[in-house]
């Protein structure tokens, strides 16, 4: 069981609350409701409304305020829940405080030494100041923190738009600008990028199912998706997955006896990311994360993959566009990103090519039977 530490700042117990709107604010933003007076008449009020946390993808300026060396220095041991303070500026330029438990989540990207912040795991009261804000849908958050650098954050946060694009069955994600504030520092720290993540269990009630956790092969999920999800793996240049094991995969599904879906997350060891710390593991035999090989099972039948390859061909303008239009990443990443992309369609339209890469998995001398946790062989 994870151990607290709770020391609530006067600042912490600033209320959300839902504010009273007078002329000055933008009439998107407002709501109005029915109220009685004391006479029993009725008295219309006008109260203030945020879009939800993943309904814009505008960069949300947060502020993370507290004790914080503490907890990212909690690298090693049970991980332990911080009391800090999160806040953030509306738009009417007022400023919301909310208490919060943050602790540091992962495996890879927690340790020390592998990167320069940990993940981190936001949580929020059950009937807190978060209920009239815009995290008023959310009970906790996963937080992605820097682990080399600015740049690798976008670029993990445009591989969920991507996926985005392919199915609403996946995870939306918020690029955030996060400001550290150490109570024992005079100024707050430099602003960095961080990403928000929606949690497995509201992505899967917003497709009305629910999450659920079983030990099953790939062969058991539902194909369709899973074809669409392993050629979206294999487009982006991740291996660092499996159903198996659930390594970077959840499962969502219309009951607790209905066929699952495999839905992914965590690309930080894509190729389209490449980071510099990432590496396929060895067992793959490949030589980088700029490799691709494609990690479904074993289909000899190609025609399985027609709607794939219709769907894909349907999205590329769409796909190539959330680069072409990301005025956050830098020309020379945008053009090799675009031609990484280019080499993906080669091959999707390549009937030769793509048959000697998806049956990669039916060959009993490759590594396509390799099952990954925590990019270890198992």
């Amino acid at each position: 069981m994870m151990k607290t530490t709770r020391k609530i700042s006067s600042s912490a117990l600033s209320c959300c609350l839902l504010l009273t709107i007078i002329r000055t604010v933008p009439a998107q933003n407002m709501q109005q409701q029915a109220l009685q007076n004391d006479s029993g008449s009725a008295v219309l009020t006008t109260s203030y409304t945020e879009k939800g946390l993943f309904e814009t993808s505008e960069v949300l300026h947060l502020t993370l305020s507290g004790n914080l060396r503490p907890l990212l220095n909690n690298r090693v041991e049970e991980p332990v829940n911080y009391a800090l303070t999160l806040s953030y500026s509306r738009p009417d330029s007022s400023i919301c405080a909310i208490p919060v438990d943050v602790r540091t989540r992962g495996h890879f990207r927690r340790l020390q030494g592998n990167c320069n912040y940990p993940p981190l795991m936001i949580r929020f009261t059950k009937e807190g100041p978060h209920v009239n804000s815009i995290f008023r849908e959310q009970q906790k958050l996963k937080l992605v923190m820097p682990c080399v650098g600015d740049k690798y954050v976008i670029r993990e946060w445009l591989v969920y738009q991507l996926y985005n694009l392919v199915t609403p069955k996946s995870f939306r994600a918020r690029l955030v600008s996060v400001t550290l504030k150490d109570d024992k520092s005079k100024k707050p720290g430099t602003p960095f990028y961080g990403i928000l993540l929606e949690e497995a269990d509201q992505m899967a009630a917003r497709n009305r199912m629910i999450e659920v956790e079983r030990q099953l092969g790939p062969q058991q999920t539902q194909r369709e998706d899973f074809l669409m999800m392993a050629t979206f793996e294999y487009l982006i240049g991740n291996t660092d997955w499996s159903v198996q094991y659930l390594q970077n995969i959840k499962l969502i599904a219309v009951d607790s006896t209905a066929t699952p879906i495999a839905v992914p997350y965590d690309f930080d060891h894509a190729g389209i990311v490449d980071a510099p710390y990432a590496q396929p593991a060895e067992e793959l035999l490949m030589r980088s994360i700029r490799q691709r090989r494609y990690r479904g099972y074993c289909i000899q039948n190609m025609k399985q993959y027609e709607g794939v390859v219709a769907k894909y061909n349907l999205l590329k303008n769409d796909l190539y566009a959330v680069y072409t239009n990301c005025e956050l990443l830098d020309e020379k990443y945008v053009k090799s990103t675009l031609s990484f992309l280019d080499a993906f369609y080669t091959t999707l339209n390549d009937p030769i090519a793509l048959e000697k890469d998806f049956s990669y998995p039916c060959d009993s001398k490759g590594t396509g039977k390799v099952v990954i946790r925590g990019l270890k062989k198992n």
